[in-house]
């Protein structure tokens, strides 16, 4: 008797932490994919600009893969498509302005016209392979056309939340479709895999349009510029920002390149409306009052490259602030950001600026599903097995115990980390090994080349600086040509270290010097011991340990 195929559930990123969400699903000789997202590096990871998943597994198993398909338009869920799609190149699956979003993604790495896109709409089920089907569910969350997944193997359905919240009064189509999830409920889930993110907070997110309406009570009266910041992805905040501007005669400058893009994206795919003559450049901002304006930007999060940043800097080249400007920061910090939100807000208050943020004011709300929504779906879809998804780990363990509450079973109920599997059939389910899993970082141009070894590296420049020991050896009669130079770079300033430096250049060259009168001296040998001895002597002087890189010439 042939064994019985069983339906592999294998988190690649997404757990233990918030970003690079990506889950396959495999049956026999079949592969989906869910979401291929990116993180933001940590504050260890100097000059890294994103972060991936290692998708070694799936590159392995790549003629398996048949799609990819996508729960929304935000970074943590598309940012490492490009890089996925260089791999393996499978059609995309997606909503409305999910694609227009991934299209603006793929034309700037030259991968629009090689990839197939397709377009689906929330009510339709899409037959994917042999053994997969796809239906898409209409839900809520803080960027337009949003979905769930309800993914139809022969095991039974599985449904993906995504992220998600319950909107009864959403700025734009309809709220999230529970009668749906619902009926899949009586008709039976048998795994059930829901955003964990807030799990924390109790009872329900507020709607969006409270934002709106807070919006318009700051906005009117107001004697000063109004300064925006807000998540460029989220085009319901940035639609009624407009709308508050608009209705108080003010103009809109759009600052940030990610804002500028999505905002022009939103108005050719009709997902936002600007009332005719609002909407003006940021180079035109000086030829009106400050009370006619109002900007938005990006920034909510402090990073450092942001147009919020620069301007709180006063290094932006078209904004300056002064204390004639109202700064709103709309969004609540990223877990991580909180210390770089906190200091661009310390600097605006410096400048003399009036700041409202959410501890102070209602002008943000979430865009995830609090306790009592997390209980509400759990009891709607009553699935057989529960894996919560989309946090970190205490996220998922208090998701857990939440579903324990609603009576779910503690065995059927599973806490993963990327790269465990998770295999299925229709009555049981059990974890059965691990894959390959991981981070990949994107430094530039640069793919993965920059690993635990040169971050190391990047971190004791930062923190000790360098000293550089160049060494010239006369090759006609193998003495030194001259003393030793130093450069000094992030460690001392050498003009008022002399006595340091003069130290160092003693003890390089007598370690010099020893190398060069013994037999069958190599270069190698002569740098170590160059190395080894102004470092012991930095140490014993000053207890910090720079970088030493010896440099030997010839002439």
């Amino acid at each position: 008797m042939a064994k019985t195929k069983k339906l592999r559930i294998i988190p690649i990123g997404g757990l233990d932490e918030i970003g690079k969400n990506l889950t396959a699903f495999e049956y026999g000789n079949e592969i989906v994919v869910i979401d291929c997202g990116m993180a933001f590096p940590d504050n260890d990871m100097p000059g890294v600009d994103m972060v991936i998943n290692d998708i070694s597994y799936l590159e392995r198993n790549s003629q398996k893969v048949k799609g990819v398909f996508l729960t929304h338009g935000h970074e943590d869920h598309i940012g490492g498509l490009p890089y996925f799609l260089k791999e393996i190149n499978v059609p995309v699956y997606g909503t409305r302005l999910t694609l227009g979003l991934v299209e603006h993604k793929l034309s700037e790495h030259n991968l629009l016209t090689s990839v197939t896109l397709v377009r689906v709409r929330a009510g339709e089920t899409v037959k994917v392979s042999d053994y997969f089907s796809v239906e898409f569910i209409r839900t809520n969350h803080s960027i337009a056309d949003s979905i769930a997944i309800a993914l139809k193997t022969p095991v039974g359905t599985v449904l993906h939340t995504g992220d998600w919240k319950i909107d009864t009064t959403p700025i734009v189509g309809d709220m999230i479709d529970l009668a749906r999830i619902g009926e899949l409920g009586n008709e039976g889930i048998l795994v059930l895999m829901s955003d964990s993110t807030n799990v924390e907070r109790a009872g329900y997110a507020m709607s969006e349009k409270t934002v709106g309406d807070q919006f318009y009570k700051i906005f009117n009266g107001c004697k000063k510029r109004i300064i925006v910041a807000t998540f460029a992805s989220n085009v319901h905040r940035v639609q009624q920002i407009i709308d508050a501007a608009a209705k108080n005669h003010r103009k809109v400058a759009i600052s940030g390149r990610s804002m500028e893009n999505i905002v022009e994206i939103s108005i050719l795919m009709g997902y936002m409306k600007i009332p005719e003559g609002v909407l003006i450049n940021i180079d035109n901002i000086k030829n009106y009052d400050p009370n006619q304006i109002v900007i938005i930007t990006t920034g909510s999060q402090g990073e450092p490259m942001s147009a919020l940043t620069r301007m709180a800097f006063s290094d932006h080249r078209k904004v300056e602030v002064t204390d004639n400007d109202l700064i709103i920061i709309s969004a609540s910090p990223i877990p991580g950001n909180e210390k770089a939100v906190a200091n661009v807000i310390n600097e605006l208050f410096k400048i003399g600026a009036e700041v409202i943020y959410k501890s102070m004011m209602d002008v943000h709300v979430s865009g995830h599903a609090c306790r009592e929504e997390l209980k509400l779906m759990l009891g709607i879809a009553k699935p057989k097995f529960f894996i919560p998804v989309h946090g970190e780990h205490r996220h998922l363990v208090l998701h857990k115990r939440l579903a324990e509450e609603m009576g779910m079973p503690s065995e059927r109920s599973f806490v993963l980390s990327n790269g465990t599997v998770l295999e299925l059939d229709a009555e049981n389910a059990r974890i059965n090994g691990t894959v390959q899993s991981g981070q990949v970082l994107v430094d530039g141009l640069g793919v993965g080349d920059v690993g635990n070894i040169v971050l190391r590296d990047r971190k004791h420049l930062a923190e000790d600086g360098l000293i550089i020991i160049v060494i010239t050896i006369d090759s006609r009669t193998n003495t030194m040509a001259s003393r030793p130079d130093i450069i000094s770079r992030g460690f001392v300033y050498v003009r008022e270290a002399e006595d340091l430096i003069d130290g160092v250049k003693d003890i390089a060259e007598e370690s010099a010097r020893s190398s060069l009168s013994r037999k069958n001296m190599d270069w190698t040998t002569m740098k170590n011991n160059v190395k080894s001895g102004v470092a012991r002597y930095i140490y014993d002087n000053t207890k910090r340990n720079p970088m030493i890189l010896p440099i030997i010439e010839e002439i």
